[in-house]
């Protein structure tokens, strides 16, 4: 996403449009995601990522036989993904005249509290979907509107700490994440948007795309279809 007054990053390293720390995210692995797409996309399905930033779901899925195309706007996360076709372009001006049984759109980008760049996520997620296909989409937790709160927590040697919650809006949060490794340092300001039942429903129907399911428990992971409701 371009850059914008919903979310900034420092430390050291390039930082992406989008805030996002490019050394930071190389440190990341797959934290089982990746076997929610596949069992979600199905066997061989080809997939196009959205917003792959340095491929920490890109190289499990491609190692579960899935053909991906890996899609960023910085140069500089690309530069990490090296077993799978890439595509520097921003999402919403992406138009790579393919169609694919997966579009995958993770990280919470859904969760973008402007409406207007929603619907473009969502319309190129339609674009580049097969009308067989599906459209593998994360957002925050619903229920972590609620109770997100100062807190601290370690993944593989990381710090992890949520700072500064406020809620400016009813439907938004706002917050500081500060991620440690070892001497490096980085952060990342964002507001997010709680989309309740009937907004998710509505987004989507507007990029020609209905709720199939949910593929977690949490509801944080969800399947949608090409069509509308009813279809």
């Amino acid at each position: 996403m371009p850059p914008s007054r919903w979310s900034a990053g420092t430390g050291p390293g390039p930082i992406a449009p989008d805030g996002c720390a490019v050394d930071f995210y190389a440190l990341m692995t797959d934290n089982g995601e990746a076997e929610i797409v596949h069992e979600a996309a199905g066997p061989g399905a080809s997939i196009l990522e959205l917003g792959c930033g340095t491929g920490r779901m890109t190289r499990p899925l491609t190692a579960l036989g899935h053909a991906v195309v890996a899609v960023d706007e910085s140069p500089d996360m690309l530069a990490h993904v090296t077993d799978a076709e890439t595509v520097c372009s921003s999402i919403q001006d992406l138009s790579i005249g393919r169609r694919f049984d997966a579009v995958l759109l993770a990280s919470h980008l859904i969760n973008v509290p402007d409406d207007d760049v929603r619907a473009a996520l969502l319309a190129t997620c339609r674009a580049h979907v097969s009308d067989t296909g599906c459209v593998i989409v994360e957002q925050h937790q619903p229920a972590w509107f609620e109770s997100a709160s100062e807190t601290e927590h370690e993944r593989n040697g990381i710090i992890m700490r949520l700072h500064g919650v406020t809620r400016p809006a009813p439907d938004l949060l706002s917050a500081m994440v500060e991620y440690v490794a070892g001497d490096r340092r980085w952060t990342q300001t964002f507001t997010a948007r709680q989309l309740t039942a009937p907004v998710l429903a509505e987004s989507l129907a507007s990029a020609g795309l209905r709720l199939d399911r949910y593929l977690t428990k949490d509801e944080a992971w969800f399947c949608a279809l090409p069509g509308s409701d009813g279809v």
